[in-house]
């Protein structure tokens, strides 16, 4: 790897999080050995880079400093590529003409020579063949999630007997054919997920979450993780 691009990478692996990363770390990560990144490190500090710490505690980057977005690797294309394609092929069609337009404008800045890797990536993803129509408007559940405002819902269980919920909306998740509403229900008092495609009618209210949205999607994550380290061990 040349120099100029062993420093942009550093750059990139520090700009990834706001804790210190060990000169250890780096070199894993780039195939190389500590003397040589704390000869790029003093390099970049030469060239003004606000690179801050110190050997055996870490490095962070401080705010103020970036570098052009879309100097991309290879890796980092097919990493566009693929996430822009199944969105495509999955999402909504108003999620999915926003992915469309992603790649469109992503392809418009690139320079020249890396246009075709975009265009003719190496990982692809085949579309949903079994997606199911929604009980709501996925835009609209969207917008009611950023402005963090409850929903009410008639919704039916794998039997089809239908309750009417009241619902703090948090994220929608995507399993293949499958969008799931992740939110708490005020009648379980405890978060559940809903089957889009199982939602029978759908009140969008004016009445706020009465919490922080973000903490509570913190918090379920935790949740899901915890369920995932125990059925794993």
């Amino acid at each position: 790897m040349r120099k100029a691009d062993r420093l942009f990478q550093i750059v990139q692996i520090l700009r990834r999080t706001s804790r210190p990363v060990t000169a250890d770390a780096i070199a894993e990560e780039l195939e190389t050995s500590k003397r040589s990144v704390y000869r790029d490190i003093a390099a970049l500090i030469g060239q003004r880079v606000p690179v801050r710490g110190e050997a055996g505690v870490g490095y962070v980057l401080e705010g103020g400093f970036d570098l052009p977005p879309l100097m991309l690797t290879a890796d980092e294309i097919d990493a566009v590529a693929l996430g822009v394609h199944w969105v495509a092929g999955h999402a909504d069609p108003a999620l999915a003409r926003a992915a469309r337009d992603v790649l469109a404008k992503i392809e418009s800045v690139l320079p020249e020579e890396l246009r075709p890797w975009l265009g003719d990536p190496a990982v692809r993803t085949v579309p949903s063949w079994e997606s199911l129509p929604d009980g709501l408007d996925p835009a609209q559940l969207r917008r009611w999630i950023r402005a963090a405002r409850k929903l009410r819902l008639d919704y039916a269980d794998e039997k089809g007997a239908v309750t009417t919920r009241t619902v703090w909306p948090l994220l929608i998740g995507y399993l293949d054919a499958r969008r799931i509403l992740v939110g708490w229900c005020e009648l379980r008092q405890d978060y559940r997920s809903f089957r889009l495609d199982r939602i029978r009618a759908a009140d969008f209210l004016d009445d706020p979450i009465p919490g922080r949205p973000a903490h509570m999607r913190a918090e379920w994550l935790k949740r899901v993780q915890r369920e995932h380290d125990r059925e794993t061990r």
